[in-house]
């Protein structure tokens, strides 16, 4: 460790993480999933097909595939703690402007528009505060916590399309009115943005390495940013590295699309029938617990054995479990215990396998740049997520939900294939890992 990588660690120390990175990474993830998934529920209810849902919310993974364009304004302009705080009031008004929208006639189109300002301001959150994550963190400090703010990440991920999704079904049938309940979502996570914001400007530490650059003009700002990406595409092995990226979640990001309208649908068209309410509840209750038992089980691991050593359990964890949509859609159960055993033991192996994903993105992301690369691994993770997701509609709507499920089965073959290939050092994750600089990994 640097000189100062270890005055950022003591300054960083100050405050305990447990007391920001719940909430930091809370706050991270929550617009993520109001952009893909809440949007995505919103839209059904309102009367748009699969695949308009399915192409229109895919598009807005944008944001997060290009995000690493303007990483090193992030870097050099102000301070990533600013960054963060800032972002979060932004995000507050894009969700507002949402709420705005809705009521309008053509409230597809504009509420379309405003979710795109919510994923760009969310986007430069991820990065700001990812980097501001590394700073003051080791190895494997970075190896402990992983699990934890993968674990509050998809905290509010199930938040979002559980306990925001309740509370839209609740007042769907307290007002009889589905636009104003949603009008009334989304002013609430607005108002809870601004709250965020004023807690992060309040606790978040304040590491001596985060600091603005001694030169802010436009041409210091992208001084040697064809360098630092250059860098990262120099990494040995960053062929199977992108393909791991690409692949890893390449069934997952067709599912995600998907699930939600299965369990709204009809039963005469191979759904499940759930009202909004009930889909917020299986979510929201058994799914949240087992993902955060998945997500720290996993990275507590990963600290103790290295990430090599749990890699392919890992790996199984996140596919595998897709089966169970196939049982559903066979079986389209009535009983609410068995929708919820199903959903509880896909978001377990969920938690505990996207902790080997991001812990290898920290992996790949070692070096002088580590805030851009990481930032750059987060771009791919989103393009995989991005590409599939956009037809997944349209293969739905032409095999219909059963043959769909099964595709989606079969469609987790890549990723053991591109797992099988990565390189990793084993020791990686470890307390006793040996350090490098990240820019040759083996």
């Amino acid at each position: 460790m640097t000189e100062s990588e270890a005055a950022s660690a003591g300054q960083a120390r100050r405050r305990n993480p447990w007391t920001w990175i719940p909430s930091l990474y809370f706050a991270e993830g929550l617009p993520y999933v109001v952009v893909m998934t809440v949007s995505v529920i919103m839209y059904k209810r309102l009367g748009i097909s699969n695949a308009e849902i399915a192409l229109y919310t895919s598009w807005l993974y944008l944001p997060w595939v290009i995000k690493p364009l303007w990483s090193p304004v992030v870097d050099v302009l102000g301070t990533k703690r600013g960054w963060i705080v800032a972002m979060q009031l932004l995000i507050g008004a894009g969700l507002a402007g949402v709420a705005l929208a809705l009521p309008v006639d053509d409230f597809f189109r504009y509420s379309l528009a405003f979710l795109w300002l919510l994923a760009f301001s969310s986007a430069t959150h991820d990065i700001a505060a990812d980097g501001f994550y590394m700073l003051g963190q080791d190895a494997h400090q970075q190896a402990f916590f992983v699990g934890i703010r993968s674990t509050f990440y998809r905290i509010a991920m199930i938040t979002g399309q559980g306990l925001l999704v309740m509370f839209a079904g609740w007042l769907e049938t307290s007002t009889g009115d589905l636009r104003l309940s949603w009008v009334l979502t989304f002013y609430l996570m607005a108002g809870a943005f601004v709250v965020f914001a004023a807690w992060h400007g309040f606790i978040l530490p304040r590491p001596a390495a985060d600091r603005r650059g001694e030169d802010v003009s436009l041409r210091a700002v992208f001084t040697g940013f064809g360098e630092v990406f250059a860098s990262f595409f120099r990494k040995r092995g960053i062929v199977v590295m992108l393909a791991f990226m690409l692949l890893f979640r390449f069934a997952e990001a067709q599912l995600v699309k998907i699930a939600a309208p299965f369990l709204l649908d009809e039963r005469a068209v191979g759904g499940l029938g759930l009202g909004t309410a009930q889909v917020g509840f299986v979510y929201g209750t058994v799914g949240m617990l087992m993902l955060t038992l998945g997500g720290i089980l996993g990275g507590l691991l990963a600290a103790r054995d290295g990430l090599k050593h749990w890699l392919w359990w890992m790996v199984a964890a996140i596919n595998l479990p897709n089966a169970v949509y196939i049982f559903l859609s066979l079986a389209q159960p009535e009983a609410a215990w068995v929708v919820h055993v199903a959903v509880g033991v896909e978001q377990f192996g969920y938690g505990f396998g996207f902790s080997a994903y991001m812990l290898y993105l920290l992996y790949v992301s070692r070096g002088a740049h580590a805030t851009a690369h990481f930032a750059i691994c987060t771009g791919f993770m989103a393009l995989g997520m991005m590409l599939p997701g956009m037809v997944s509609g349209e293969i739905q709507e032409a095999l219909g939900y059963r043959d769909f499920f099964i595709w989606v089965f079969i469609a987790t073959a890549p990723s053991f294939i591109v797992t099988a290939l990565i390189p990793l050092d084993p020791t990686f994750g470890r307390k006793d890992a040996v350090v490098d600089d990240g820019n040759d990994p083996a």
